[in-house]
């Protein structure tokens, strides 16, 4: 199963490299794209869900990888919550 990493940046100008078990993330995040913090957030939770699943059709067993990516990001998103304009840039796919 293909694997990629992708780049993002917050809303406080941090950047962050983040994992993808799979190349699912593709079709939810686009380089370049800046996304509303909450549309940003389900877009991430949406293709590291199916990621996740697609790992444990293959092996038996989700991918912790992924549900910790995903645990990460929802985690520092609400940090910038209460920030109503908050948004979210994808800097690039990496590999």
């Amino acid at each position: 199963m293909p694997e990629m990493t992708f780049t993002i940046r917050w809303p406080d100008g941090t950047r962050e490299p983040c994992y993808s078990p799979s190349l699912i993330i593709k079709d939810y995040l686009t380089p370049g794209e800046t996304y509303a913090l909450d549309d940003f957030l389900t877009r991430s939770r949406t293709a590291l869900m199916i990621a996740s699943e697609r790992v444990e059709a293959k092996y038996g067993f989700p991918c912790s990888r992924a549900l910790g990516q995903l645990a990460r990001l929802e985690s520092a998103g609400r940090s910038f919550s209460t920030q109503s304009e908050a948004r979210v840039a994808v800097e690039s796919f990496d590999a």
